[in-house]
């Protein structure tokens, strides 16, 4: 085969998307097209009467394609997915094995999409041939190989769990990436407990329980979360039964859900945990609460004893709370004690208010005193503003304090203005002091102020 086809980090940010969008086809849209076949009808075209509007004429051309080829001239993104799904769900196993073979041949943002519809409609076919292929991937195969897990396991839990007993080494590189989310960033058994306990959570739980050494553990938290989110007192009783280690983090998981559904009886459970335990779980409860209720949670948060658990959960509240009220989440903030969590989650409000209101996103931040939290919300504040002018953000740049991080963000907002304006951001670059001989020399030849190629190409990381 070529060289691997689907590029790395691509694939770990897309695998969730990728098994979810192929788990969406399992129901009444692949249905259908398993009975439509290749072909593709509409409804439009089989309701009499149907118009012939412009609309309905694209929508009509996306559903006559034949491959992925003509797919991909077909207007509009979601048409082209819907009609990758419809397309591949019309396919026998031995015809998805030939179009897995013509991806090589697609740009690679269409492969990297198509790759993931066709892999995850593969492995509810016939998963053990979509396995197989992965095999003949070489290095890439490990990013693949985990959709192809989670959709067997959506529609075959048994059968992807013995598979997955009797080849665990081909699954190695599971967990080693992503942070702990989405297919690559939790083990396989993980990925089956979940997919597993969605169709029958007892099942579910007695095959993670059969499990051993850490894979135990992360496979029962997966059914736990999963029971949580609809029923949390029902999966609390069930962490009784896992040892000591995982305990934490199922504690925290249910936390945080029941806290979003109910707080008061999530609450008045976390009290009833270990007392080494209860400060991560109210924490999370508090988190959860967050998202429909930040005003009532940023009161409960005060009574969280100083510490990491406090800081991720006023990280945690910022975010959420500047969704719908970013200047009641900056005000807030800017009363915490902690300075270096005070900044951190800064950056997690800052984004939100530049796309709601600039204007009163840069008025916060001139009003701060010199430090690390006017810092945080000058650079969050210029690298998520593309509304503003260069110049202007450049000036906003130069005002941070740090020489680190004034100087990642004064260029980052020269970069764009070279973009918009190259001889005044040339002038600038010249007469500045955030800017190195050898970059004033590079800009003066109409080069980047970063070294060229595929390895400099970017401003230094913050």
């Amino acid at each position: 085969m070529k060289n691997p086809w689907i590029f790395p980090a691509a694939a770990l940010v897309l695998g969730t998307a990728g098994g979810f969008l192929a788990g969406k086809n399992t129901s009444s849209t692949g249905a259908a097209a398993q009975d439509e076949g290749p072909t593709l009808r509409t409804r439009s075209q089989s309701r009499p009467g149907a118009g012939t509007s412009s609309s309905d004429a694209k929508r009509n051309s996306a559903n006559r394609v034949r491959s992925t080829a003509e797919i991909f001239h077909v207007p509009g993104q979601t048409d082209r997915i819907q009609a990758l799904m419809n397309f591949y769900a019309g396919l026998t196993p031995a015809q998805l094995a030939e179009e897995a073979a013509k991806l090589e041949d697609l740009p690679m943002s269409e492969r990297i999409m198509a790759s993931f519809l066709l892999f995850g409609k593969w492995a509810e076919t016939d998963p053990t041939a979509a396995m197989a292929y992965t095999e003949k991937m070489g290095f890439t195969g490990n990013f693949v190989r985990p959709t192809v897990l989670q959709s067997w396991a959506s529609k075959d839990p048994q059968g992807a769990a013995k598979y997955y007993s009797e080849n665990a080494r081909q699954f190695a590189m599971m967990g080693m990436m992503g942070g702990g989310r989405g297919p690559m960033g939790g083990s396989g058994a993980s990925v089956i407990a979940a997919e597993w306990a969605r169709q029958d959570a007892s099942a579910a739980f007695t095959w993670a329980s059969s499990l051993t050494g850490n894979e135990k553990g992360s496979a029962m938290s997966s059914v736990i979360g999963e029971v949580a989110s609809t029923d949390p007192k029902k999966a609390a009783g069930m962490v009784a039964s896992m040892d000591a280690a995982s305990q934490g983090r199922a504690y925290e998981d249910i936390a945080r859900k029941w806290g979003n559904q109910n707080f008061s009886d999530a609450e008045a459970w976390v009290r009833t945990l270990p007392a080494d335990q209860q400060g991560a779980a109210m924490a999370s409860a508090i988190a959860g609460l967050s998202k429909e209720n930040p005003q009532l949670a940023s009161e409960k948060i005060a009574a969280l004893p100083a510490g990491d658990d406090r800081n991720e959960a006023v990280s945690t509240l910022a975010q959420n709370w500047s969704r719908q009220n970013p200047e009641a989440a900056a005000a807030w903030l800017v009363k915490q004690s902690d300075a270096d969590a005070t900044s951190r989650a800064m950056r997690e409000v800052m984004p939100n208010w530049v796309t709601q209101d600039p204007q009163a996103a840069l008025a916060f931040v001139n009003a701060q005193q010199p430090g690390a939290v006017r810092d945080s919300a000058a650079s969050s504040y210029i690298m998520s503003n593309s509304k503003s002018a260069p110049a202007e953000l450049v000036k906003v740049a130069e005002s941070i304090s740090d020489e680190g991080s004034r100087n990642r963000s004064v260029g980052m907002a020269t970069m764009r203005w070279m973009q918009e304006d190259p001889e005044a951001a040339k002038t600038y670059v010249q007469g500045s002091d955030a800017f190195s001989a050898e970059q004033k020399e590079r800009v003066a030849d109409g080069k980047p102020l970063w070294g060229g190629g595929r390895r400099g190409g970017g401003p230094p990381s913050p």
